[in-house]
């Protein structure tokens, strides 16, 4: 039995979905003759390049179109097995032949930017006088490695990822058809999953169709697929916004329990960031990237991005306990009113930056630091967070900062001025990069995992 995407492949321009912009104008210039001497296919893979190649070859010519069927005027060429200049020319030589049966010699040249710089040059010729009898439909994932010359002598089509509302009617057709009892939930999942390609959603419903004889329900996909669900994707982002390193911790140690591999946590976690993106999370987006299947310590690395807190997180504030209640504001009463009504009310000045004065040099370490967080605050805002989240240390008359990152600290360098006015007289201020090693790194993560113990191993 063929399978799901091959059963429910197109086999005419009106059955293609999701591609009535491009599908119309093909349609149009079948009806009118106006039948162009060459065409380029762009787009994901998935998105129905080939298919929509294959059919408009056949509709050209007047063929029937089936899957098997082998017309000696259709010739399709992949152009990542022949790459070479020699069978471009072989090509050439074949292409002022006259057609047999129809009225084009049609050449389908799929994954055209495989072609070599030679190739290329050897159809840019056949493409620039080609014969009225000759059409070319190219398709490739990747236009930017398609020569300008080729471009500029073809009609450029852009094929698109199906939206999720146009995949999901899709998949519940078939389903219909097929007699797949599925809830539209699980559905979702699926077209989630098949990130708007056509045939790996296909490829995905059939995989999925034989788990369970009963209804297929988004619980039994999400178990199948090794997926974690939304409510553990939303805790771990709330923890990561609290740094609830605790909590980050058995979350992810209960996911991995169960079988979730850390890629697929971190492609959940991507996916929640951009449907929601906010200034705190774009530093989390970033570091989820680099998270892959090949990653090497990918739970490690998953770990890390939770874990390690954004600059972009303001620190948290003390909680109240739930006993307290947050202190009366002050009420102002007014003084000097003036009797008449008609007297304009004085005019509010802004109030003026606090200004902060050097500590006494007897003051203590814990001081002095707070002093110096206080200037940065009310006067150097933008690197308090590198600061408060930051090392330091006071000794022999010195603050020493240790930033971060590089770039942390040329932010510090700036403000220097700033905070050395708010040390005590004769005080020095020294920055510099904290160089963290990977067995403090290793150190710190099994800290975080709830520690380690040495075992010996004996040969």
């Amino acid at each position: 039995m063929k399978a799901l995407y091959r059963r429910y492949r197109p086999k005419t321009l009106s059955e293609v979905v999701g591609q009535k912009q491009i599908t119309d104008v093909l349609a149009r210039a079948i009806k009118e003759q106006k039948l162009a001497h060459a065409y380029l296919f762009v787009g994901p893979r998935g998105t129905g390049k080939t298919s929509v190649a294959r059919i408009l070859a056949h509709e050209a010519n007047g063929f029937p179109y089936e899957l098997e069927d082998d017309y000696v005027d259709i010739i399709e060429i992949d152009a990542a097995s022949n790459t070479g200049v020699d069978n471009i020319r072989d090509l050439r030589e074949k292409a002022f032949i006259a057609p047999t049966v129809g009225k084009y010699k049609i050449y389908i040249i799929d994954e055209v930017h495989m072609l070599s710089k030679s190739a290329f040059n050897a159809l840019l010729k056949t493409l620039e006088e080609p014969p009225e009898h000759v059409i070319f439909i190219m398709a490739t994932t990747e236009k930017h490695k398609v020569p300008i010359t080729i471009l500029s002598r073809s009609q450029v089509f852009q094929f698109k990822l199906a939206d999720p509302g146009t995949m999901l009617a899709h998949l519940q057709k078939i389903c219909k058809k097929e007699h797949i009892a599925i809830e539209t939930d699980a559905l979702r999942i699926i077209v989630k999953r098949g990130g708007g390609s056509y045939r790996d959603s296909l490829s995905l419903l059939e995989q999925i169709s034989g788990l369970s004889d009963k209804t297929i329900t988004a619980q039994l996909i999400t178990d199948a697929l090794g997926l974690p669900r939304d409510e553990a994707v939303s805790q771990l982002i709330f923890a990561y916004k609290n740094q609830d390193i605790a909590t980050i911790r058995q979350l992810l140690a209960g996911l991995i329990e169960q079988g979730i591999k850390a890629d697929l946590i971190a492609s959940e976690l991507i996916e929640a960031v951009i449907s929601d993106p906010t200034p705190e999370l774009l530093p989390l987006l970033e570091k989820l990237t680099t998270i892959d299947a090949q990653s090497s310590y990918a739970e490690v690395k998953l770990l890390l991005a939770l874990c390690e807190p954004s600059t972009q997180i303001a620190p948290t504030r003390p909680k109240l306990n739930p006993s307290q209640t947050p202190p009366p504001i002050p009420q102002q009463t007014p003084q000097n009113v003036p009797d008449s009504a008609d007297t304009p009310p004085a005019e509010l000045k802004p109030e003026p930056p606090r200004k902060l004065t050097r500590p006494d040099p007897n003051t203590s370490a814990e001081d002095i630091w707070r002093n110096v967080l206080a200037t940065a605050e009310n006067q150097a805002k933008n690197v308090y967070n590198f600061l408060a989240s930051g090392e330091h240390e006071i000794v022999d008359q010195t603050l020493k900062i240790y930033a971060q990152s590089s770039f942390k600290k040329q932010q510090i360098e700036k403000k220097r001025a700033i905070l050395t006015g708010a040390l005590p007289e004769n005080y020095e201020l020294t920055i510099s990069v904290k160089k963290i090693t990977k067995d403090d790194e290793l150190a710190a993560i099994a800290d975080i995992m709830g520690g380690g113990e040495e075992v010996q191993i004996n040969e």
